[in-house]
């Protein structure tokens, strides 16, 4: 998984909206157009892009396409900015420790 382009993938806001939709359970088409502001072909678009991206998953369901999560690309978005906020730490850290006064 790449997070980059899933970065990339959440910086639309209505993508983000779908992400959290999905994050209740998986969704049809017609069940996430009727929660956002957009066209059912726009949203089939929005979901391309989440997929392409790793961050979602489909499974037909009779005539359906239901959407839901894909685990693992959440997994790997998530150690991502986790990494990202583990370094942001030890860089505080060495800052406070060189601002603080000697004893």
């Amino acid at each position: 998984m790449d997070a980059t382009r899933q970065i990339a993938a959440l910086s639309d806001n209505t993508r983000r909206e779908i992400i959290n939709i999905l994050s209740i359970g998986p969704r049809s088409v017609a069940d996430i157009a009727r929660q956002v502001p957009v066209s059912r072909p726009a949203v089939s678009q929005h979901l391309r892009v989440l997929k392409d991206s790793g961050l979602v998953r489909v499974r037909s369901q009779g005539t359906r396409n239901v959407y839901y999560l894909d685990p693992k690309g959440m997994a790997a978005l998530r150690d991502y900015l986790d990494a990202l906020w583990q370094k942001a730490l030890e860089q505080f850290k060495t800052k406070a420790e060189e601002s603080s006064p000697s004893q």
